[in-house]
């Protein structure tokens, strides 16, 4: 049967594992963030020594990695190739807010910026105006030139 490409096509049904994008990015940003503490470092630092102590101090039979300690290696492996992307999604995370807000302070700057040149109008208009206004002083200087006239018609 041939497809109509004017129609929708059918759900198709999934068969794999469903999982929450954002719940699983929280669990990456919360491993990242305590990947790059120094307590993980002084677990790590911890966990490597007894690693090393055991297998090179412990009696013969209960030693379970001898002296090029090969899955100590495979586990650290295993350990940063599954800390790598969790890093990299976290930061990529936190790419997306820095950039929801990189954008929300574009818009406040550019209101602001509108505002200040209104604002900035008006302080010229006003400065026009009052240089068209006549002072207190200059009106008490005219005052006293007509009182002046008068009292010498006057006289």
């Amino acid at each position: 049967m041939t497809e109509r490409l004017d129609q929708p096509r059918a759900a198709r049904r999934t068969f794999g594992p469903h999982y929450d994008p954002e719940a699983f990015g929280q669990l990456s940003e919360r491993i990242a963030r305590f990947l790059g503490t120094a307590r993980f470092l002084v677990y790590m630092t911890g966990f490597i020594i007894l690693w090393v102590a055991w297998n090179s101090l412990a009696p013969r039979e209960l030693r379970f990695d001898p002296y090029p300690f090969i899955f100590l290696t495979l586990m650290l492996s295993l350990q940063a190739s599954y800390a790598a992307p969790l890093i990299l999604l976290a930061q990529n995370r936190q790419a997306d807010r820095d950039r929801v807000t990189y954008e929300q302070d574009r818009v406040v700057a550019d209101r602001n910026r509108v505002d200040i040149e209104y604002l900035t109008r008006e302080i010229a208009g006003l400065r026009l105006a009052l240089g068209d206004v006549a002072t207190r002083d200059f009106i008490r200087s005219e005052l006293q030139r007509v009182t002046e006239e008068l009292e010498e018609r006057a006289t």
